[in-house]
């Protein structure tokens, strides 16, 4: 176990944190929280590069306390009324193609090395952004409302094209084995 992997645990253990207290509408909690999250995953990276403290388990674990924490927001903040519904679809819908497309070409025992796309490094930015000014909104931090389409409507456009980026790299991993 590493520095790193120590933070890791420590931001997906606060996935269940945030979503208690969307859930409770203690929105500057969940904010605060939220935002010590996302420090939390530069600084496990900064420090995992720097100081060569990157793992085996980092690797899996910095994607899956990513995706616990983004999903999860996602996923709650739709049933409190904060995000439309087919955004929430979109972007676990997203989620669930890439990972059942990993694990179908494991089954098939053609495995593909993952990799984020460019497109998909947009794609997270954007669903941080977006989350960010949901919270802050409903947090009274700032007038947030004016910005809040317009990213909704960027995240969906990310998130429809990175899935068919994803889909269009599996499809040719696959075809080519």
């Amino acid at each position: 176990m590493t520095l790193p992997n120590f933070i890791t645990i420590a931001r997906l253990l606060s996935v269940p944190l945030i979503v208690w207290l969307i859930v409770g509408e203690q929105w500057a909690g969940a904010t605060a929280v939220f935002v010590l999250a996302g420090i939390s995953d530069s600084v496990d990276g900064l420090i995992a590069k720097r100081f060569g403290a990157s793992s085996d388990l980092g690797a899996y674990l910095d994607p899956i306390a990513d995706k616990a924490l983004l999903v999860s927001l996602f996923i709650v903040l739709g049933f409190k009324g904060a995000l439309p519904p087919w955004l929430i679809i979109a972007v676990v819908s997203r989620d669930i193609l890439i990972v059942g497309g990993v694990i179908l070409a494991w089954m098939l025992s053609n495995p593909i090395e993952m990799r984020p796309l460019w497109v998909s490094k947009f794609n997270t930015a954007a669903q941080i952004v977006l989350l960010a000014l949901v919270l802050g909104e409903r947090a009274g931090i700032a007038a947030m409302e004016p910005a809040i389409w317009p990213m909704i409507i960027a995240t969906a456009g990310l998130t429809v094209g990175s899935a068919g980026a994803y889909l269009a790299e599996w499809l040719r991993h696959m075809a080519s084995e």
